[in-house]
């Protein structure tokens, strides 16, 4: 099942993408997609159970997408996490995952404007898998419980700052929480569609250019062993977000001088079964 959200910024509204690819109006079912709904235990089955001619069409024309999660949780984020892209940035395979936060109001549409921060001149893209959380997870007892907790996966564009994030002290998440700085969706994609998150493969690029294409088998820790692992240092909730890393090819990777973001350019990514994401970049 892929679940949307149409309309004006705030003023979304819920929406299931059918077999045909037509976008069907659920307002008439549930408020909206959001951890209240998560949390129901029945809440995604009776949806599931819909059928989609009986919902009204909506003309996507001109019609803005955004986040398929309303008002989303915690935004946890997991860094270094694909054996290539540890390679190219000259770091070390990491023994745990390494763990920052977005704050939630970085989330924006997949086709929202990008801000570049005042001041930045190394604003880089990173395409990622995101895992939303669909039950309350505490202590699991092994990465084979994970599953469970997962409502379903989406595109996550985990806008960085190079020079915030590693030359001005402190903590990473000082370059990755500038306003629109992660992209999120198009869809939810319920797990029955994504059997298996580690034979995905990630794309990304730059002004038509190809930068990033990498595969999820490619994690150095697997959805179901992060998942399991936040578990222990934090309680996860239905409704927040885990950004699980990105493949090789961003900026940072990059020969000098390094082509980093820039006013007007433009980025398309996308990933197998989740759909795609195209935003073009403009000054804060």
């Amino acid at each position: 099942m892929k679940l949307l959200r149409v309309g004006p910024a705030g003023h979304e509204i819920p929406c299931l993408l059918d077999g045909a690819g037509a976008i069907r109006d659920l307002s008439s079912q549930v408020p909206d997609i959001d951890a209240t709904l998560l949390a129901d235990p029945h809440g995604l089955e009776r949806l599931r159970d819909l059928r989609p001619d009986t919902l009204p069409e909506i003309d996507p024309s001109g019609l803005r997408t955004g986040p398929p999660l309303a008002r989303p949780g915690k935004m946890v984020c997991i860094g270094l996490n694909y054996h290539d892209h540890a390679t190219e940035t000259g770091a070390a395979i990491p023994l745990e995952p390494i763990i920052f936060m977005k704050a939630p109001d970085t989330v924006v549409g997949p086709d929202d404007t990008v801000l570049i921060p005042r001041g930045s001149t190394k604003t880089d893209w990173e395409v990622e898998l995101a895992v939303v959380i669909g039950r309350t997870t505490r202590y699991l007892a092994s990465p084979r419980e994970s599953r469970a907790a997962i409502a379903g996966y989406t595109i996550s564009h985990d806008v960085s700052e190079r020079e915030f994030q590693l030359e001005r002290g402190g903590q990473w998440d000082k370059g990755k929480n500038s306003e629109t700085f992660n992209p999120l969706g198009p869809w939810l994609v319920t797990t029955d569609e994504i059997p298996n998150p580690q034979a995905l493969e990630l794309r990304l690029s730059v002004n038509g250019v190809a930068r990033q294409r990498g595969h999820t088998s490619d994690m150095i820790f697997d959805v179901d062993h992060i998942v399991w692992y936040l578990s222990q240092f934090m309680t996860l909730y239905p409704g927040d977000v885990i950004n699980t890393g990105t493949p090789a090819g961003v900026a940072l990777g990059m020969p000098d001088p390094k082509p980093y973001l820039r006013a007007s350019d433009t980025v398309e990514l996308s990933i197998d079964g989740l759909g795609r994401q195209h935003q073009t970049l403009a000054q804060a």
